[in-house]
């Protein structure tokens, strides 16, 4: 079904144009996010957001070869599985939509598209891998265009939570994209496999923790649509349709397009969420998302997914 755009395309030009497409979803979900969220509490939005996209990988994971790679799993390996579920879909995906209503979209994405730096630091120590001049020329520039995006830093009240639950969410996305690397670095788990699993675990939990903190919402039709779209759309697709890429793409190509969503989400945040943005902001995305091209570019380093 992913080679219905032109029989005469190129491989190559087909699966930057899918992967462009996924990006899009990706961005649009910040969009539809933060709409849902006038309504719906965070916690319980996210949780059925992941919680209804595991269900709809499920019945292709089944099938796939995947499923018989978890029958010799040992119980270490589970519990691996089972702590990137917490981190990458409980926690990170937790803290993004709470962020989402303390804050506006472009300051969140800002916040969480600082993880690859995160991951450049971290992976030195916990993994062994060493950052080139390049990379680290490119953390000093995204951390000042953060600075320039953010200056003057007045955060008050609801603000200082935010930035605090969005940083929170950078965190531990830069922790699950370790320990993602890590599990499939030294296992030989297919990543669909890893993604069913780890989801099936993070999202039930995130949906749950969202219930004990506020009852069942009422959903009207729109608030189900909402969370349809996100959970088989742009989770359940586009989860798919980007690795379906991956098979023809390197790592430095998917990185380039995975940071067009830096530009994409600030604005589709100004056309459909009525934010705007001063030239100092505009200035300030722009040099970190040169840093970001720099610390994903300069050396031999996988892809950092952003929450979306």
């Amino acid at each position: 079904m992913f080679k219905s755009l032109s029989p005469t395309m190129s491989a190559h030009r087909r699966a930057v144009l899918q992967a462009l497409l996924v990006t899009f979803l990706w961005s649009t979900s910040w969009v539809l996010i933060k709409i849902g969220l006038v309504e719906l509490p965070a916690l319980t939005f996210a949780g059925l957001r992941y919680t209804l996209a595991c269900l709809c990988l499920l019945p292709l994971f089944l099938r796939s070869p995947a499923a018989a790679a978890l029958r010799n799993l040992a119980p270490g390996q589970w519990g691996r599985l089972a702590l990137l579920g917490v981190v990458m879909y409980t926690l990170t995906q937790g803290a993004q939509f709470l962020a989402l209503t303390l804050l506006p979209t472009v300051t969140v994405n800002l916040a969480l598209s600082l993880t690859s730096i995160v991951v450049a630091l971290l992976g030195i120590g916990l993994l062994g891998e060493r950052s080139s001049r390049v990379q680290w020329a490119g953390i000093i520039i995204s951390v000042v265009g953060a600075v320039v995006y953010l200056y003057p830093v007045q955060l008050a009240g609801n603000m200082a939570l935010g930035m605090g639950v969005a940083v929170l969410g950078m965190v531990s996305n830069a922790a699950a994209s370790l320990l993602g690397r890590s599990i499939n670095r030294s296992s030989a788990l297919p990543p669909l496999a890893v993604t069913v699993v780890s989801m099936g675990i993070g999202g039930p939990l995130l949906l749950v923790g969202g219930l004990l903190q506020q009852p069942w919402p009422a959903l009207s039709w729109s608030h189900w649509l909402i969370v349809a779209w996100l959970a088989v759309v742009n989770t359940a697709f586009a989860f798919t349709l980007w690795n379906h890429t991956l098979r023809t793409l390197s790592a430095a190509e998917s990185s380039v397009i995975n940071n067009s969503m830096l530009v994409q989400i600030p604005l589709l945040a100004v056309i459909f969420l009525g934010e705007s943005l001063s030239a100092q902001e505009v200035a300030g995305l722009a040099v970190a998302v040169v840093g970001m091209l720099a610390v994903q570019l300069g050396g031999r380093r996988t892809t950092v997914r952003k929450a979306a």
